[in-house]
């Protein structure tokens, strides 16, 4: 058996009708999980759904919208999966928000409260209804994309920083309590990835430029080269692994 091997998993990706999320779902797929594709819009996941299944299988995929912001919509994202496919076996808590570009100073409260609650808040509410059937198996791999930003200051994303810094101690609290139960909690911190999402940090010619030259490798990254690590945590590769945070980024935090 691959060490990569996801076979009869089921995994959950949050935030993956585009970008890193899509990535990640698609690559799950690829491995051999059933994959639920889940995001706000229903539209784009019925997208992503029915081009996974167009090379996978009938099946493979199945689409459930949620809103993050919503504890209601995240615990019937967990329980349609069950329904569906009758266990949750990864969880990849990769949607987030950021409503807000500029200094500490003056972000407004609502602004800061979305932030934690769509970044860190809402992580733990869809854990919560995930994670005591991976404990009563004893097995299950949780992911939080979280971001170089928890690694750094910045003048301009200040507040998403801190969300994602909590987020590391998030994964690691959980992994203290969830690791004699064998369920692994670990986090993946990309750096500057051409997505929408981050558009306003990569889009104008002259930060690009200089974001390029403070990197080693000279670039940015895409979406699909943080997937890989999506699917080492999820899988048998990944078994020892917990409570860690891997940092994929073009060597810009070394620098």
């Amino acid at each position: 058996m691959s060490l990569f091997d996801l076979t009869g998993k089921v995994a959950v990706v949050t935030g993956s009708s585009r970008g890193i999320g899509k990535a990640i779902v698609e690559r799950l797929a690829e491995h051999g999980a059933k994959v639920v594709v889940s995001s706000r819009k229903a539209g784009p996941c019925d997208e992503v759904a029915a081009a996974i299944n167009a090379r996978h299988g009938d099946r493979r995929a199945i689409a459930i919208p949620a809103n993050i912001s919503s504890k209601d919509d995240l615990k019937h994202l967990a329980e349609a999966t069950r329904a569906a496919f009758g266990r949750i076996d990864i969880l990849v808590c990769n949607a987030a928000s950021n409503p807000y570009y500029g200094p500490m100073a003056g972000i407004a409260d609502d602004q800061f409260r979305k932030i934690l609650e769509n970044n860190v808040i809402a992580n733990h509410w869809l854990i919560g209804f995930v994670a005591p059937e991976m404990r009563e198996r004893r097995d299950g791999a949780i992911v939080i994309v979280s971001s170089i930003g928890g690694l750094k200051g910045n003048a301009i994303i200040g507040a998403y920083n801190v969300s994602k810094a909590a987020d590391f101690s998030l994964a690691r609290n959980l992994a203290v309590e969830f690791g004699p139960d064998n369920v692994r909690v670990n986090c993946i911190a990309p750096g500057l990835i051409k997505t929408d999402f981050a558009k306003a940090l990569w889009d104008n010619p002259e930060t690009l430029k200089e974001v390029n030259a403070r990197t080693p490798l000279g670039r940015i990254g895409d979406p699909d080269e943080i997937a890989g690590a999506a699917v080492f945590l999820a899988s048998p590769a990944g078994a020892y692994m917990t409570g860690q945070a891997i940092v994929i980024d073009g060597g810009s935090t070394i620098t």
